[in-house]
């Protein structure tokens, strides 16, 4: 069986919940990690998601901020969620679904100052990396992971629409690529959409909306991921080739969010 997982900063599930409607409808995911939910679990909208054929959720919500939640066909069993962030906020879900474990992250953004000492959100940001980063050195590899949502870097330089000049910006410092490269080694992981995709495409997640023509400036960042641990990569390489994309038209809807949905299939 094809299990397609799809990643979605939403920006305010209430507010798209018809969008997300039409994209499960469209993509034909069979989960969705959102990020950005902006609600508490009792005002999540679960009518319309039970409309789009994902009745099963996992929600972790918050008053007004952050919130993150998985919505599923299939049923949702409960996984150890791994509270890294050090503030209490709500930025991490997680579940096993089809015998895949998936941990579904908000990373904090990190403010605008790249300085760990003069900017506290910066210094969360990192913090969180950290933590996050040791809890997968402890896992075992052979595990079905994924570890996905809006990780909030643009680790490679093809990840951002100008490289030379990211590299002084918050999210693709070089503290900042850093902190990703050591993730990535700790849980031996696949950046999946890079597998499917690989350098040196230009790809990207997210458009500012300053932007009134985000095609014409494109001036993008990739900050949604999917990666996957060593004992994943059959199921995700099944075909000989990962299926993943990022599903960018998403960007031109109506008052769309920020990120565009990334998807990556599995066979289970």
């Amino acid at each position: 069986m094809r299990l397609r997982l799809a990643t979605w900063n939403v920006n305010s599930v209430r507010l798209r919940a018809e969008q997300v409607k039409r994209f499960v409808a469209e993509s034909c995911a069979d989960v969705l990690a959102m990020q950005e939910i902006k609600c508490q679990e009792g005002e999540f909208p679960r009518e319309a998601f039970v409309e789009a054929g994902l009745p099963h959720l996992k929600i972790a919500g918050q008053k007004g901020w952050h919130g993150v939640a998985i919505a599923s066909r299939l049923p949702i069993e409960d996984a150890p969620v791994l509270n890294v962030c050090r503030e209490g906020h709500a930025r991490c879900v997680a579940g096993i679904i089809g015998g895949i474990e998936v941990q579904n992250f908000y990373i904090p953004a990190g403010g605008d100052l790249p300085d760990r000492a003069e900017n506290p959100k910066f210094d969360h940001k990192l913090d969180f990396y950290e933590r996050l980063t040791a809890e997968m050195a402890r896992r075992d590899p052979k595990a079905p992971l994924v570890v996905t949502g809006d990780l909030n870097i643009a680790p490679g330089e093809h990840d951002v629409w100008n490289h030379k000049y990211m590299l002084k910006v918050v999210s693709h410092t070089p503290a900042e690529i850093e902190a990703f490269a050591r993730l990535m080694e700790a849980g031996q992981f696949t950046d999946l959409i890079r597998e499917a995709i690989p350098d040196p495409q230009k790809l990207f997640s997210w458009w500012s909306y300053r932007a009134a023509d985000f095609r014409q400036s494109n001036r993008g960042l990739r900050l949604d991921h999917i990666l996957i641990s060593p004992g994943l990569r059959d199921a995700a390489l099944r075909t000989g080739k990962a299926q993943a994309r990022v599903h960018d038209a998403v960007r031109e809807w109506e008052r769309p969010s920020d990120h565009a949905p990334v998807s990556a299939d599995f066979a289970v």
